[in-house]
C-alpha cells in the first residue's frame, strides 16, 4: 500500500514580494504551507540567498573569507559586479558600515554615491543596509533611498528608534523595507503596526527579527521565526505575513569557531572549512524556521545552501 503522508491545512499566505527591475527582478514569499512543505500547498518561490559586499574594505572579516574577494574587496563596484557575474549572485546587499560613528564615519553623500555607483553597475536587485547606528542610519538610509529611486530595491534597516523617518523615505522613493526587531514577537508586530500606521503598505515590509549564529542563540532565533511564520499561516495574521530577513553573515563571520586557528585549536579542524559549515548551517537551519531572505558572505556557504534549496525544493 502507497504512504499518504498526512497534510495539514493554513488559513494564511506569505506576502508575495518583488524586488528589482524587468527580468532581473527577484519574487520572493507567496507561500501558504510550512518553509519547503511543497507537498502540503503552495511554494511559488525559493528562498533567496543576497551575496554581502560593503562600502570599504572588510578589514574586520576574518582571513578566510576575506581573501575570496582579493582584488574586489576594496572597491564596492567592482565586488559588486564580481558577486554578480562570477557569482551569480540573485541579489546583492550592500552594507554601508563605513558611514558608522566608530568606523569612518563617512557622509550621507559619500554612501549615496557608492549606492548610485553599485546600481549603474549591476543589474540584480540590491539591498541597502545602513551601518546600525539609528541616529546615522536616518540620515544615510534617506539619501540612499532618493538616489536609489526607480530601481525597487530593499532599505534597511528602520528600528523603533528611526522607522519614521526611514519608512517615510522607502515609501516616497517606492522601496520595500526592512524592519528590523529584537528577538521578540510581540516587539516585530508592534513595528510592523506602526511603520503601517505611517500608510507603509504591509505587503512592502521585510521582517528582521534579528539573527544569531550557530552555538550563540540560534534555537531563540529559530523559535522567534518559527513563531511568527505560524502567526502569519495558521492565525492568518496580516501583520505577521511578510518575508522574513536572516541576516546571516555578520554574527557568523565575527564569532570564536571561525576565527580561532588550528594552531590554537587543532582539535576542531580545517579553518576554512568550520567557518564555510558554520555559515550554512546558521542559514539553512533559519530558513527552515522561515527566512525566505538569507544575506551571506561566502561563496562556498552560499553554494552549499543553493544545493541544500534544490534537494528540499
Amino acid at each position: 500500500m502507497a504512504f499518504t503522508p498526512p497534510k495539514e491545512t493554513y488559513t494564511g499566505k506569505v506576502y508575495t514580494t518583488t524586488i528589482g527591475q524587468a527580468d532581473r527582478a527577484v519574487n520572493m514569499g507567496g507561500e501558504s504551507v510550512l518553509p519547503f512543505h511543497s507537498f502540503e500547498g503552495v511554494t511559488p518561490n525559493r528562498p533567496v540567498i543576497a551575496c554581502e559586499i560593503m562600502d570599504i574594505p572588510p578589514a574586520e572579516w576574518p582571513d578566510t573569507v576575506k581573501e575570496v574577494y582579493s582584488g574586489v574587496g576594496d572597491d564596492p563596484v567592482k565586488w559588486a559586479q564580481h558577486c554578480e557575474t562570477t557569482l551569480n549572485a540573485r541579489m546583492i546587499a550592500l552594507r554601508l558600515a563605513g558611514t558608522h560613528p566608530d568606523n569612518e564615519n563617512r557622509s550621507a553623500d559619500d554612501a549615496a554615491k557608492v549606492v548610485k555607483d553599485v546600481l549603474n553597475a549591476i543589474k540584480v536587485p540590491l539591498i541597502i543596509i545602513g551601518s546600525n547606528h539609528a541616529e546615522k542610519d536616518t540620515e544615510v538610509l534617506v539619501k540612499a533611498s532618493e538616489v536609489a529611486k526607480g530601481h525597487n530595491c530593499i532599505i534597511g534597516k528602520a528600528q523603533e528608534a528611526n522607522y519614521k523617518t526611514i519608512a517615510a523615505s522607502a515609501m516616497a522613493n517606492d522601496h520595500k523595507l526592512i524592519a528590523m526587531s529584537e528577538l521578540d514577537i510581540n516587539l516585530s508586530k508592534q513595528l510592523n503596526i506602526m511603520i503601517t500606521q505611517l500608510g507603509f503598505s504591509k505587503d512592502r515590509i521585510i521582517v528582521d527579527p534579528m539573527c544569531s549564529a550557530l552555538g550563540y542563540g540560534l534555537e531563540y532565533t529559530y523559535s522567534v521565526m518559527e513563531r511568527i511564520r505560524l502567526a502569519a499561516l495558521t492565525q492568518n495574521d496580516t501583520l505577521m505575513q511578510q518575508p522574513m530577513l536572516a541576516d546571516v553573515g555578520v554574527y557568523v563571520w565575527k564569532i570564536k569557531e571561525v576565527s580561532a586557528t588550528e594552531d590554537q585549536l587543532p582539535e576542531w579542524g580545517s579553518l576554512k572549512e568550520r567557518g564555510i559549515a558554520w555559515e550554512a548551517q546558521t542559514a539553512a537551519s533559519l530558513m527552515l524556521a522561515g527566512a525566505e531572505l538569507v544575506i551571506m558572505r561566502h561563496p562556498e556557504a552560499i553554494r552549499t545552501v543553493e544545493a541544500f534549496i534544490d534537494e528540499l525544493s
